[in-house]
């Protein structure tokens, strides 16, 4: 069963109006909608394109997107289901650039926050749970993962867990081979510095921070240190990709025309590299230590979704009500299967109550 162009745009859309907690949760989201809901992909074509998401620079749930509108949809399907992801964010990032610039102030949006996290984290845990009973398919690719897990929580650059996690799979896969014998900035100037970041930087989007402290506030100083940290707070607290963090840079450095230059800079390099590596996924797995490879990439990505968890939960489970709006949570996902969209909304209604109560 294919998506058709329409199906690809709405769920896209909606993703990127409402997938909040960073690329964990819209990970975690997509595998729910695209797996369980719709059968548009089978879970372990859906851990291939994940791998293939974490394997390239940039934002990774966004080029997820992008494989999974690819796969679906060829040519037409990479642009729609990225943009369609991007977009919404960068709507919303934009409106909070204009209320920022005009009134020097962020929006509060912490009581919705309070309420939406715990919904995430369960969201999180489920999706884990899934993919991870697909991914592990045998006890040396568990042992991969909880290698993966031990690495990143003790610091491990991302990239150097996937890459390692892909090589011990592969020496699994040879193992049982022998064994079985077989400021005003100028626009352009904006642009390219959005797009080198956008083509360099692996992993979440929370790395993009130090990219932004060491170019913009330290070298350029077109950022001061409390715009900087205002701008990563609207790409925390904003639904889609967290890259939408240039948006509203950009926003402030040139106004909506800054915003749209920046927006386009960060993301068009996704869009290139999974043109350029979707086709490939197929062709890998025919390969069996390619393979295997690709197997021991999907365990470590499921490893640094598991740890983006752990960090949202540390932060997030600070008292009883969020503690039991995440059990609710998790119980209603396993019990009734509802569409996580709703139950983010419940979240935020429950921490806008909360917040008017206290």
């Amino acid at each position: 069963m294919r998506a058709t162009l329409g199906q690809l745009a709405w769920l896209f859309l909606r993703l990127g109006a409402t997938a909040f907690g960073g690329p964990a949760a819209h990970v975690a989201m997509m595998e729910d909608e695209v797996v369980r809901r719709r059968g548009w992909l089978a879970r372990d074509k859906f851990l291939d394109l994940l791998a293939a998401a974490n394997l390239i620079p940039g934002p990774n749930s966004t080029e997820l997107a992008i494989h999974i509108g690819f796969d679906q949809q060829r040519w037409l399907g990479l642009v729609v289901a990225g943009v369609c992801f991007i977009v919404p964010a960068m709507v919303i990032v934009m409106a909070i650039g204009w209320v920022y610039v005009t009134y020097g102030t962020l929006p509060e949006a912490q009581g919705v926050l309070y309420g939406i996290k715990p919904v995430i984290l369960a969201v999180i845990a489920q999706a884990l749970w899934n993919l991870a009973r697909t991914a592990v398919k045998s006890w040396q690719l568990g042992l991969v993962g909880i290698w993966s897990l031990a690495a990143i929580t003790l610091g491990v650059h991302e990239l150097v867990v996937l890459g390692a996690a892909g090589a011990f799979a592969c020496a699994f896969a040879l193992a049982r081979r022998k064994v079985a014998a077989t400021v005003v900035v100028p626009l352009p100037l904006l642009f390219g510095f959005f797009a080198k970041v956008g083509a360099v930087l692996y992993g979440s989007g929370y790395v993009l921070i130090a990219f932004l402290q060491s170019d913009l506030v330290e070298r350029w100083r077109w950022l001061t240190e409390a715009q900087l940290l205002d701008a990563i707070a609207v790409g925390q607290v904003t639904p889609g990709p967290v890259f939408t963090t240039a948006t509203f840079v950009g926003y402030i450095l040139d106004g909506p025309v800054g915003g749209l230059v920046a927006t386009a800079g960060i993301f068009l390099p996704a869009f290139v590299f999974v043109a350029a590596s979707g086709p490939l996924v197929p062709r890998i797995r025919r390969s069996p230590l390619a393979s295997a490879v690709l197997d021991g990439v999907s365990v470590g990505s499921l490893a640094l979704m598991a740890w983006a968890g752990v960090l949202i939960g540390r932060e997030t489970l600070i008292d009883h009500v969020a503690i039991a709006l995440c059990v609710i949570a998790a119980v209603v996902l396993i019990r009734y299967r509802p569409n996580a969209t709703w139950l983010i909304a419940g979240g935020a209604l429950v921490g806008v109550v909360r917040a008017l109560v206290l």
